[in-house]
């Protein structure tokens, strides 16, 4: 691990500005009261960019909550769901719509509290809502508005599935 002292200036004030006032988990932050420090232009583009990440990251959650998770007004958006989803998802956890839940409550904290603080401290927030032209998916339970992401849509590699399941060919332990 290198010495943060041996980087140059610049970097070791972002990391200070980091350490005094925010603190980085995944794409989400969390704020610990006040701060003396200069929060910078730079600073300030960091945090859009996670106030983005984090809007994108919640029209996920928010398309999969349409369709299996919890049905109450704590998420906008109620649509009944989709009972065989939901039946399915059951299968594999009897909590998993609770999760589900949950955790898109817990994205749109996370771009809500971000977006406050930049209007705390003068700048813009971020609103992605011009870019929502991507069709909804058409299973039932999903509304159908415009959408920053389309879950019909996703290309996900899924073959560690199989790689990491089998015994006989895994490849972190065949080497």
């Amino acid at each position: 691990m290198k010495d943060v002292n041996n980087y140059p200036k610049k970097v070791a004030n972002r990391r200070s500005f980091l350490k005094k006032g925010m603190v980085a988990a995944g794409a989400g932050t969390a704020l610990f009261g006040q701060t003396n420090s200069v929060i910078t232009g730079g600073d300030v583009a960091i945090l859009r960019f996670l106030a983005a990440a984090e809007i994108i990251e919640t029209d996920l959650w928010i398309q999969y909550n349409e369709l299996g998770g919890t049905q109450d007004s704590e998420v906008p958006g109620i649509t009944g769901g989709s009972a065989p989803y939901i039946a399915a998802l059951e299968v594999l956890d009897e909590d998993m719509p609770q999760y589900i839940h949950d955790n898109t409550e817990d994205e749109m904290s996370h771009f809500q509290f971000i977006n406050a603080y930049l209007a705390s401290i003068g700048a813009t927030p971020v609103n992605l809502d011009p870019f929502r032209t991507l069709p909804s998916s058409t299973a039932t339970g999903a509304r159908q508005i415009g959408r920053l992401t389309n879950l019909m849509q996703l290309t996900v590699d899924t073959s560690w599935w199989t790689r990491y399941r089998s015994s006989a060919n895994n490849p972190d332990l065949d080497r």
